[in-house]
């Protein structure tokens, strides 16, 4: 299923995620990385063990049938099994020998490698545990955003420091003429998770599709038209979700005056910039927001074959690429990822990241919600992690694309993230169809 690479590949893998998240414990307190209860959190010295002990799980002791490492690790990070209200109540280990922890299980899952090729259980599993850090990198980067800790400060990525960010406004639709496609991933894919098990026909009709995602100047236009108080705006769920919370904005903004806005990025206010897409958004948002215009979400479809085909069609199936632009491999000049700009770009930025319909940043910049519930597709089976996809199945939310904090070695037109419709807290956008 997952085509083999090399050890060295592996390892240098593994220990860039652990940089990273080391360097986004960086400048927090103890106070700090244990955080408020909160139900959209976790308590960062848990969530770190919980990284660790996944990796030791899943490869040391479930593969190569390794003894514990820690005698109450399952007790203390199994996140199955431990109910998230209690996590900020458990006997974690000191900062000290947590961090030791996670360098002991690094150490012993890089010295199974070498620098040839490795076997295709390792290729699959190094990478799975490997993207699930990144995974919770991009949590620990909300949960700082969310609780206002400082911004973070990540090393290297200079080349994407580079490419231009203030590229204004990319107004209008593309037509996008439909067709049959294979949907998901075949088995032959670099590497997939279960949930885009397996690619599959499926037939689109013709749409219009906006060039880029809904920006921060036009979704200020809802907010200063009273589109939080207008209930035939908002389906059933959403209305009761704005009655419970008073939500009147996006979580972020800040009033200023007279209709004027600034945002909180971390622990700093910034102004609202009106050409970076609306970020912070849930689905019920960006749901009203669609009905106030007079557009609609896409649907998973339509998202996916916006991103990945051409018109072509040999034997009646449209040709589908890796990426957007193309198979020239992710660089820095495709789509902004791997949080070095430490924050959304201008919708025009990035013309090299292209669609073949003329789709912009439909890999990074923000996740972008889709009209679809997160189910499975025909045939679907789990892999190992077996609770990875389908406990969330029915009950939430699919977005596309990735967003600026996700890594790029993860993120492909064909991976979905799925969240509940009520959660604000991920750095998720939207772009719109035409009715």
């Amino acid at each position: 299923m997952t085509k083999p690479v090399s050890g060295a590949h592996l390892a240098a893998m593994m220990r860039d995620a652990r940089q990273r998240t080391l360097e986004l414990l960086d400048g927090l307190d103890a106070e700090q990385l244990i955080g408020p209860k909160l139900p959209i959190v976790n308590p960062m010295q848990w969530e770190i063990g919980h990284v660790a002990w996944f990796h030791e799980f899943f490869i040391l002791r479930r593969i190569y049938g390794c003894a514990p490492m820690l005698d109450n690790g399952d007790d203390l990070y199994d996140s199955i099994a431990i109910a998230h209200d209690v996590r900020w109540d458990l006997p974690l280990l000191p900062m000290d020998e947590t961090r030791a922890y996670m360098a002991r299980v690094l150490e012993r899952l890089t010295e199974r490698l070498d620098d040839g090729p490795a076997n295709a259980t390792d290729s699959f599993n190094y990478r799975f545990t490997t993207f699930h850090e990144d995974m919770h990198c991009e949590a620990y980067t909300w949960t700082r955003q969310t609780l206002g800790y400082p911004t973070p400060r990540f090393a290297g990525g200079e080349d994407h420091r580079k490419v231009k960010g203030a590229a204004g406004a990319l107004p209008g639709d593309v037509g996008i003429p439909g067709g049959v496609f294979l949907m998901g991933s075949p088995p032959d894919a670099p590497f997939l998770f279960d949930n885009e098990k397996w690619a599959h026909p499926v037939t689109v009709g013709p749409f219009r599709m906006a060039r880029a995602p809904v920006t921060n100047a036009e979704f200020a236009e809802f907010v200063a038209d009273g589109g939080y108080d207008k209930q035939g705006l908002w389906c059933e769920d959403g209305w009761n979700w704005r009655r419970e919370t008073g939500a009147e904005h996006p979580v972020y903004w800040v009033p200023e005056g007279a209709g004027s806005w600034r945002v909180r990025r971390f622990d700093e206010i910034h102004d609202l910039a009106p050409h970076e897409p609306v970020a912070h958004v849930n689905w019920y948002e960006a749901d009203a927001w669609c009905r106030w215009a007079g557009r609609r979400l896409p649907t998973e479809a339509e998202w996916e074959l916006a991103a990945t085909t051409t018109p072509e069609s040999p034997r009646g199936l449209l040709e589908k690429r890796r990426y957007p632009w193309g198979g020239d491999a992710l660089a820095a000049r495709h789509a902004n990822l791997d949080g070095y700009r430490l924050g959304c770009a201008d919708v025009a930025a990035y013309p090299d990241g292209d669609s073949a319909y003329g789709c912009r940043q439909m890999v990074g910049n923000v996740w972008e919600w889709t009209a679809d519930t997160f189910g499975p597709y025909p045939g679907f089976s789990p892999d190992a992690y077996k609770e990875y996809s389908r406990m969330l199945f029915g009950e939430t939310r699919a977005l596309r694309g990735g967003a600026w904090i996700s890594r790029g070695r993860m993120v492909t037109p064909t991976y979905r993230n799925y969240f509940g419709p009520e959660r604000r807290d991920v750095f998720a956008g939207f772009r719109t169809c035409a009715v």
